[in-house]
């Protein structure tokens, strides 16, 4: 499919994706057929908006096949690629820094335990897939990321990232927790068909009928769904309105400057045959007469020329807009007076920039937890139970935590010093993701250096009057 068209004649005004839902209790080979059946609409729509943005993304722009009636000859079609530029930063926001699983507990045991179902995750090249499958979440609005198990002992599982065109998921109407996930495929010989996975089963749908119904052994639905927001709606159609007026914007501009160039000759009250006009442009001099005596002879050079000053304001009044919409900094906006580095950074706009990030930190964290936990369960029957359980952890999004590192260094300096407690002043600050961890291998340095609980206790038993 090529983007010919606008977004908004596709979508008719509904944006965000839809999402699939169901109000049977339980998936069972008699009504699968069924539930998949009344979902399918929703995920035809959602594939031929998905696919949609995604080229978009690529570059495939309505822009690409604009077409004139006037001067149709002079037809740029220039594509600033910007839709590509705001993924990629939404992408590095979340994405850039490893997510971690941290411990909750004050635990060496759990610790350990959690240290290992990292080393698991990054063996598994889990960043990566967070990567490709935050590109598809930023520009078409949802991702997937799924566990599948290997034949390697040492890596009993990897991490996938199924393209969202094919793959999707149907929640339960009243609790929204996911029941079945569903990817269409194909076969050795080309046929399609569905594969789909309950909590505890998996099949694959063909010609409406259900083949292979057996248990899966994932102890969960191994497809896990990543929505870019609650609405699934795309980083890029928030803003897509104004990208398409930068590329007509910029093509108009190129077209006038073509025009400029590709410039009319007039010629008043006088004559003049084809061959003597080549002529008269190689040697850059003209030379008429007038048609008759009465009337004075003329030439003039006509043009056309869109004001490009004007057109340079109104793009970048579309560009600065498009920032604002989706929370990103200016770069250009970097200049100016002196400001200390907390007030740069405030005015740039990173700060209401990782606050608009963070918000998607929730959603993030629930995919993330329930993709551990088809890990943990995979690593306990291939491989060997590590003692984690759910409640044992937390998800850790790490947002380019160098940024403004010398704010957050003096924030940490200043809380030290005022006598708060160590492990409280490290997990403020903000500059590390497992501020857990950070702390307990900090501890025998903060002992020396600061009154620890045991020994503010001693003084103060010992300051106390007998009796």
């Amino acid at each position: 499919m090529r983007n010919k068209r606008y977004l908004q004649d596709i979508v008719k005004g509904c944006y965000g994706r839809k999402i699939a839902y169901t109000n049977v209790s339980q998936i069972t080979p008699d009504n699968i057929v069924a539930v998949v059946g009344s979902c399918i609409g929703c995920f035809n729509y959602n594939k031929t908006v998905i696919e949609y943005l995604w080229n978009y993304y690529k570059g495939d722009q309505p822009v690409h096949y604009r077409e004139k009636t006037a001067n149709e000859d002079i037809n740029n079609r220039v594509s600033e690629n910007h839709a590509y530029e705001l993924v990629q930063f939404k992408v590095g926001q979340t994405y850039g820094e490893p997510i971690q699983f941290i411990s909750r507990r004050d635990d060496d045991a759990i610790n350990k335990a959690v240290d290992e179902l990292n080393d698991y995750m990054a063996d598994a090249n889990k960043q990566e897939k967070d990567i490709k499958a935050g590109e598809w979440q930023s520009a078409t609005g949802t991702s997937f990321k799924a566990i599948q198990f290997t034949g390697d002992k040492e890596l009993p599982f990897r991490i996938v990232a199924p393209n969202p065109i094919n793959t999707f998921v149907i929640y339960n109407e009243s609790t929204e927790e996911p029941m079945l996930a569903v990817q269409e495929l194909k076969d050795e010989t080309g046929e399609h068909y569905k594969l789909c996975y309950t909590k505890s089963h998996e099949c694959k749908l063909k010609n409406g009928k259900v083949l292979d119904w057996k248990l899966h052994g994932f102890g969960d639905i191994p497809i896990v769904e990543y929505p870019n927001n609650h609405e699934r709606l795309s980083d890029i159609e928030l803003v897509i309105d104004l990208l398409d007026a930068i590329n007509n914007m910029q093509s108009n501009r190129m077209d006038s400057i073509q025009q400029f160039v590709e410039y009319w000759v007039k010629f008043v009250n006088c004559e003049i045959d084809k061959e003597t006009f080549e002529e008269m442009k190689l040697s850059h001099a003209l030379t008429v007469k007038s048609n008759n005596k009465d009337n004075k002879a003329d030439v003039e050079i006509m043009t056309q020329e869109l004001n490009q000053s004007e057109s340079q304001v109104a793009k970048k009044d579309l560009w600065d807009n498009a920032l604002d919409i989706l929370a990103i900094p200016n770069k250009e906006d970097n200049g100016g007076g002196g400001d200390r580095a907390g007030a740069t950074y405030l005015r740039n706009g990173w700060d209401h920039s990782k606050n608009r990030a963070r918000m998607k930190d929730p959603v993030v964290k629930v995919a993330e937890k329930r993709l551990a936990k088809v890990a943990l369960n995979v690593i306990r029957i291939k491989d060997k139970d590590i003692g984690l359980k759910m409640g044992d952890f937390d998800v850790q999004l790490n947002h380019s935590p160098q940024d403004n590192m010398y704010t957050k260094t003096q924030s940490l300096a200043q809380m030290l010093q005022s006598g708060i407690n160590p492990k409280i002043a490290i997990t403020t600050c903000g500059l590390w993701g497992d501020a857990e961890k950070v702390y307990l291998q900090s501890k025998p340095y903060f002992d020396v250096l600061y009154k620890t609980v045991d020994t503010v206790e001693d003084k103060t038993i010992k300051e106390e009057p007998d009796g």
